[in-house]
């Protein structure tokens, strides 16, 4: 289980003064956390002590955006400054990350920097037939475990693996480490929420989920994943003041990507791409304020090279967020930061042919677009294989790009009720090539305005925009070989499926 109750003593090494002209960077990253669910963001059932204690030391940001709604692409963004249909094999879910494309940590490893990382780097996928010689997050400090592990997941114990860093690191360098939980990744504990003392009347149920006592408690199992990656997060900056390093730490805290429910990851919409985004630097960073410019995951890598006073290899298409950073102003800081962006290509393994869920999104103080490649394509996978029976678990068919979890066992067992029904059917259902939500009446994404004459002028705006920006950096969806996405190669397990009656022979 885990609870604060597994914590050992904090083990922090002793470091070497270092320069102060370069900051150490510390990138903290859950595992599919949706922005909303911490307490700096007004939270009451999700506690985030030491997320919070960033936010206050720096800067929290209210719209900040995964590059992609699943793991692999998303964290590849990240660590390169582009958005990840630029990334070739490393643009879609558990496939390789070629060499040829230039990550921070090497950046910053070739600059003199000590680095290292943590639980869970880049992934799922197979860095090695990329020609890389280690996870492009940086080499892996593994050895400490907490115990009893729950389940195999979280055994990591993070905070001590990251104190062997400290203490291993030469002396005189500043140093870059990732610090990649496994949670809130599933699978959880189940009632471990309760089991806690956390509430089911105090669990906040999104209006795409059905409000009932299972769903409410899968959420606060969801809760307590999160409140073990901020626990050893809080041990971090602890030791980092132990060791008089926190002041001159650039420290970044975010997740890869929403929560795993239903329209939530691998989707579009805002519990898919929407992530908390907290970032504190004391000599550069004015701390206590809380800004509305759009970041993407694009942008952090540029951010971190700025202030390590490092050159990118090359030109990036997100940029650095330094003069947000270092700005003493609070609202929106950048008039020009109105523009983020997101897409994804294959999720799991949820059709026949491995096909992907081709779509691209951009996201404006105001609106959410997205243009979907595929609409005759199943968004969470092809139901054909769904028992007559709607099974739960492994029985429940192809919506294999939903992470199996109670709430969707739930909502194919009782789907014959009109309510939940139709929520999933918003989850499951074939949708049209464009969606257009007015997030400001909307905050869910759960009207379509797209075919809407009233709002024909913002979708027209917002779809040349979007289409400006994938033709500026090369999108291969609107090149000769749109499809070039299917070819590569997948790492992780492929499902078989058996024939759809849609294409079964006449």
């Amino acid at each position: 289980m885990k609870t604060l109750l597994l914590a050992a003593a904090l083990l922090a090494g002793a470091a070497a003064p270092q320069d102060a002209k370069r900051p150490n960077v510390l990138l903290a990253i859950s595992d599919d956390q949706s922005w909303i669910h911490a307490s700096a963001y007004g939270s009451a059932w999700v506690r985030t002590p030491a997320f919070d204690r960033v936010a206050k030391a720096g800067v929290l940001f209210r719209h900040a955006f995964a590059g992609s709604p699943g793991c692999s692409p998303s964290r590849a963004a990240l660590l390169t400054g582009l958005h990840h249909w630029q990334l070739e094999h490393a643009g879609t879910h558990a496939s390789s990350f070629s060499s040829k494309f230039a990550v921070y940590p090497d950046l910053l490893e070739k600059a003199g920097y000590a680095v290292g990382m943590t639980g869970k780097g880049w992934g799922p996928g197979d860095w090695k037939s990329g020609g890389r010689e280690r996870n492009p997050a940086g080499p892996a400090f593994t050895k400490r475990t907490c115990e009893p592990p729950s389940k195999g997941i979280g055994k990591n114990d993070y905070a001590a693996n990251f104190a062997d860093f400290l203490a291993a690191r030469p002396a005189g360098k500043p140093f870059c480490f990732w610090y990649g939980a496994s949670e809130p990744h599933r699978v959880y504990e189940r009632g471990s929420g309760l089991k806690a003392g956390k509430k089911l009347e105090d669990a906040e149920v999104p209006p795409f989920l059905p409000d009932l006592p299972e769903v409410r408690s899968d959420l606060l199992d969801y809760a307590i994943e999160i409140e073990w990656f901020d626990f050893h997060l809080g041990r971090m900056l602890e030791a980092l003041e132990k060791a008089g390093e926190l002041e001159n730490t650039l420290v970044i805290v975010t997740a890869d990507n929403g929560m795993a429910f239903p329209r939530a990851k691998a989707n579009l919409y805002e519990h898919g791409i929407r992530v908390p985004l907290a970032v504190a630097w004391p000599p550069r960073v004015p701390g206590g304020r809380v800004v509305d410019d759009l970041a993407g995951f694009a942008d952090l890598a540029p951010t971190i090279l700025e202030a390590a006073g490092v050159a990118p290899a090359g030109p990036l298409s997100g940029r650095s967020l330094m003069n947000v950073l270092g700005s003493d102003r609070q609202g929106l800081v950048d008039p020009s930061r109105t523009k983020a962006f997101s897409g994804r290509e294959r999720h799991s393994s949820s059709r026949p042919d491995n096909l992907g869920y081709p779509c691209r999104a951009l996201r404006t103080p105001d609106h959410l677009y997205i243009r979907n490649f595929k609409p005759a394509l199943w968004p969470a996978g092809d139901p054909a294989t769904l028992g007559e029976d709607g099974k739960p678990g492994r029985a429940h068919g192809a919506y294999h790009d939903i992470d199996g979890c109670p709430t969707l066992d739930l909502m194919i067992r009782e789907r014959a009720r009109p309510e939940i029904g139709r929520l999933l059917r918003l989850s499951v259902e074939r949708r049209p090539a464009e969606e257009l939500f007015d997030l400001r009446s909307d905050p869910a994404c759960l009207v379509n305005l797209a075919a809407d004459p009233a709002h024909a002028e913002t979708r027209a705006r917002l779809a040349a925009a979007l289409e400006e920006e994938l033709r500026r950096t090369g999108d291969p969806r609107l090149g000769p070989d749109p499809d070039v996405w299917e070819t590569y190669k997948r790492y992780s397990p492929i499902r078989k499926f058996p024939p759809s009656p849609e294409r079964l022979p006449e």
